[in-house]
């Protein structure tokens, strides 16, 4: 994963909002945060494409894991706080704590979900496996948490990660995705493998 873990870092720091946000990560001062999900793989896939790195990229997500403070006002506060530090970058700001998203989901998503443990908890969840990732940077160190790894994300490959979203949702991505990146190859929701 060495050599895969460069190839990614390489590739996100053409990207000159998400290599601000790596360089000045320790700036977050958020507890487990991590940059994570489309941002990362849209990078990577334009890239791959031969489009600009930032190519179609509308919102940055960070996410972090505060189990202490479960407020709405309290992520919105972080939210608005990092959109000011990063006020230069085009890209939307999205940043929610991890801990507090059972609290919503369901209402959003018409069904339950139990409380994430950890923000790793939280990206193992996350709707493909080439999304299910995040990066940031720590003491001068690029870090990657990939639950389930970096080969899809880096081949091209969208899997759905049937651990907590429906097909429909899947579906959508992958629409929304093979019209931006006709290349991607898409396994089918139906030949897919469950998530234990």
């Amino acid at each position: 994963m060495t050599s895969d873990l460069a190839r990614l870092e390489t590739a996100l720091r053409q990207n000159r909002w998400v290599a601000e946000i790596l360089d000045r990560f320790e700036e977050i001062a958020l507890p487990d945060a991590w940059l994570v999900a489309g941002c990362l793989a849209q990078t990577v896939w334009n890239l791959a494409a031969g489009h600009p790195a930032e190519r179609g990229i509308k919102d940055l997500d960070i996410v972090y894991f505060d189990a202490g403070d479960l407020s709405a006002s309290a992520e919105q506060g972080h939210e608005e706080r990092l959109r000011r530090l990063f006020s230069h970058v085009p890209a939307k700001l999205d940043v929610k704590n991890e801990a507090r998203v059972h609290l919503w989901y369901e209402k959003r998503f018409g069904y339950p979900i139990a409380p994430y443990i950890s923000t790793a908890n939280a990206i193992a969840t996350f709707p493909t496996t080439a999304t299910s990732i995040g990066v940031r940077q720590h003491g001068g160190a690029f870090k990657c948490c990939a639950p389930f790894g970096l080969d899809d994300l880096l081949a091209g490959i969208v899997r759905p990660n049937k651990r907590q979203i429906t097909e429909a949702v899947y579906r959508a991505k992958v629409q929304r995705w093979r019209a931006a990146w006709p290349g991607l190859r898409v396994v089918p929701w139906e030949t897919a493998a469950t998530a234990t």
